[in-house]
């Protein structure tokens, strides 16, 4: 089973997984809505996650940029396999998910289908900022799609971009006498700053929805509206703010996390909430980051990020040191570059070893030189020049798919100017040395 059949797999298997942690295993229950909410961001996670390109090698030693006979992306010809394991684009992968192909009537009928049921709603709409798109649940007969938004408090919500909670039908500003809805949230949809239509989530008594889970939910589907929209870029032009979509995020780390995430779910139901609020700030920053640089800082907070989430995996197993001088966290650096050194040392120098061990970062800024340098280093299993060579001429399981993304990156950024060692040895863990110059 591969593609969409894997993908429609493992989303079926994580919204299984969220039913039974939310309302078998947690006692009591929790609420439908919360357990939607985080099915849904999960889901979304997985979708943007699948499948990975931040999958990268441990390697024994080799220096970059390498002579021009033997380029990152020339050891030995691509295989076939080789080419076949390259990222493919995010508008495949999430094109199955809600609104992940823009605010349309289609997509938008089957959202409010999706959406009804688990947000326990009587019935619910999504509009564009002229007219409804779908319309699910009492009062599609004269709530139907295609239908202007006349109602007030939805212009409001569109010219405003606030959340609006109503508790009565006279506020809900229906003009049809039978209308049998008396209470809704009514939440914007935006892409970047502009509010493009509005998620309503309506009851027929006069308890309304809660309006963070409204809030949270449109703000997802926000999301997945962003990233069509950033699809349609990619198509019409090669914009660097698009690039770093590419770095996609590892499966492998997505369903270990939601397994810890699981296991604390009813001993430490606090503490699994905390890991969830990690893994979307993770999620966040992977997909909205805009251009090629970011501050150091940015990328020393998303590093954190990752390192916590697999910390709460792996126990005393994983120990991390940061050694980050102050000077550094303003400085620009290439997104996404020190992320995936990260997980390689955790994937492939930690994770296979018995006991453990601790990764380092460590970031320097030398004025004089203007360079940064950054060097990441695990005590774990290590590699010898056999397995570094092999490695580096099939893309499998330790394949350099990673590390050659990062090294053909920085070529074009800066051309022979940057500079990357990697030293290994079985048992001694590897370190990574990476120089990166100012622009």
């Amino acid at each position: 089973m591969r593609g969409g059949g894997l993908l429609a797999a493992a989303l079926a298997a994580l919204w299984g997984l969220t039913y039974l942690v939310t309302q078998v295993i947690v006692q009591p229950p929790l609420a439908a809505g919360r357990m939607v909410l985080a099915g849904l961001v999960l889901s979304t996670v997985l979708t943007l996650g699948y499948p990975s390109v931040l999958r990268g090698p441990r390697m024994y030693r080799r220096r970059w940029p390498p002579s021009r006979a033997r380029r990152v992306g020339q050891v030995g010809q691509t295989s076939g396999a080789a080419r076949r394991a390259e990222p493919a684009p995010i508008s495949i992968m999430g094109s199955s998910m809600p609104l992940r192909s823009g605010l349309t009537a289609e997509a938008a009928n089957r959202t409010v289908t999706l959406l009804r049921p688990m947000l326990g709603a009587d019935a619910v709409a999504i509009t564009d900022r002229q007219q409804v798109l779908a319309f699910v649940g009492p009062g599609r007969d004269h709530h139907h799609p295609g239908k202007a938004t006349i109602t007030a408090a939805t212009r409001k919500v569109l010219e405003g971009a606030r959340t609006k909670v109503l508790h009565s039908a006279g506020a809900l500003g229906c003009p049809e006498p039978s209308c049998p809805l008396s209470s809704a949230v009514i939440a914007p949809l935006h892409v970047g700053d502009s509010v493009v239509g509005a998620l309503k989530v309506y009851r027929v008594d006069e308890t309304a929805p809660s309006r963070d889970l409204v809030q949270g939910m449109a703000g997802i589907l926000s999301l997945h509206l962003e990233l069509a929209d950033m699809d349609r870029e990619r198509r019409l032009s090669a914009s660097a703010r698009l690039d770093a979509l590419r770095a996609q995020i590892n499966p492998h780390f997505l369903f270990n996390t939601l397994n810890t995430i699981a296991s604390r779910a009813r001993t430490h139901p606090e503490e699994a909430r905390q890991l969830l609020l990690r893994l979307s700030d993770f999620f966040r920053y992977s997909t909205r980051q805009q251009g090629q640089f970011a501050d150091f800082g940015q990328e020393y907070f998303f590093v954190r990020t990752y390192l916590a989430l697999e910390q709460a995996r792996f126990g005393e197993r994983l120990a991390v040191r940061y050694d980050v001088d102050p000077q550094v966290l303003g400085v620009q650096i290439p997104v996404l570059v020190v992320q995936p050194l990260v997980e390689n040392a955790v994937k492939h120098g930690l994770a296979q070893s018995v006991k453990g061990g601790t990764v380092s970062l460590k970031a320097r800024f030398d004025p004089l030189r203007r360079v940064t340098r950054i060097v990441v280093r695990d005590d774990g299993v290590g590699m010898d020049p056999a397995t570094l060579e092999s490695a580096l001429r099939h893309d499998g399981e330790m394949g350099g798919i990673g590390l050659r993304n990062i090294g053909e990156r920085l070529e074009n950024l800066f051309g022979e100017r940057y500079r990357m060692d990697l030293r290994s040895r079985p048992d001694d863990g590897t370190t990574v040395d990476l120089r990166i110059p100012l622009r």
